[in-house]
């Protein structure tokens, strides 16, 4: 189905529960990855609090639960239908932007620049949803304190204790996240398309399956490039008030203390996610695609 003749409506309802299909596909593996992220520095003589992965997994279920795996995802469930519409209208923009006719092809770095302009388009809901899941995300339970009840308690104690400058923390490290990394999801997806489709076939009417396996690998070649950036936004955003002065601040630290490897903390658990996650995505706006279609068909 390609994008140019499908309808803004149906596109929007499809993408928005393709991206409810992402968080609830990879959410689990995202608090993993968040908490391997911020966990402290362990003293001299004792070991980490998480030694990898599925040490965390392992220690978050025994002490929390299964729902311990899914804490904060109410933000970005709630965030993601204006997101993933956002963000495929601002690469559509992108795309018209340099094209001179409609039906020009880009070369690969002109959806690049496409993909990387979508990312702009987001930040203004990414960021403080994902200040307000990491701050969730880090809450240990079992008796350990519960500084937020959830989203909207976080919401309203971040604007007593900083105004809406606190909400926004860590918006520069999305952007340094996100614009990259959105120009490396639609280049690579698209560019998977292409070579996924018969010389004789329309790309928009590529198979399901083959949609699926180009999503999943634009998910994995987008974290490759995202995973320092989010370091470095992941304790930024959780690190109390005063810790740092900036995504600057963050970097020179970290590598001071911790070394290059710190950027690639939590990356085992990305990589798990990545593929599934996009996979869940596109199956699920193909599905509902389908369903509006059905349902609606002049839409």
């Amino acid at each position: 189905m390609s994008q140019e003749s499908t309808s803004p409506v149906k596109y929007f309802l499809s993408g928005g529960f393709g991206g409810v299909c992402t968080v609830a596909a990879g959410h689990p593996l995202d608090t993993i990855k968040v908490r391997l992220q911020t966990m402290p520095k362990p003293t001299p003589g004792n070991p980490p609090l998480y030694t990898g992965t599925w040490d965390c997994a392992k220690k978050t279920v025994q002490k929390e639960g299964i729902r311990g795996l899914y804490k904060g995802m109410s933000a970005p469930i709630s965030g993601v239908a204006p997101i993933f519409a956002i963000s495929f209208f601002g690469f559509g923009v992108g795309k018209k932007i340099q094209q001179k006719s409609p039906d020009e092809q880009l070369t690969l770095s002109q959806l690049f620049v496409a993909g990387a302009f979508s990312g702009i388009f987001t930040t203004a809901i990414m960021a403080p949803g994902e200040r307000i899941k990491c701050l969730l995300q880090i809450q240990q339970g079992e008796g350990a304190p519960v500084k937020y009840a959830g989203p909207i308690d976080c919401i309203k104690q971040l604007y007593r204790e900083g105004g809406i400058r606190s909400i926004y923390k860590g918006t520069v490290a999305t952007l340094l996240r996100d614009v990259p990394a959105s120009g490396m999801y639609f280049m690579t997806y698209e560019y998977i398309k292409v070579k996924l489709t018969p010389a004789d076939q329309d790309k928009g009417n590529l198979g399901l399956f083959q949609t699926i396996f180009a999503g999943g690998m634009a998910g994995i070649f987008n974290w490759l490039v995202a995973i320092p950036a989010d370091v470095l936004k992941s304790r930024l955003q959780t690190a109390p008030e005063g810790t740092y002065s900036g995504v600057r601040d963050v970097f020179s630290k970290l590598m001071k203390e911790e070394g290059p490897g710190a950027l690639y903390k939590g990356c085992a658990p990305v990589m798990l996610r990545a593929f599934p996650a996009n996979a869940a995505c596109f199956l699920g706006f193909e599905a509902c695609m389908v369903f509006l279609n059905w349902v609606a068909p002049n839409l």
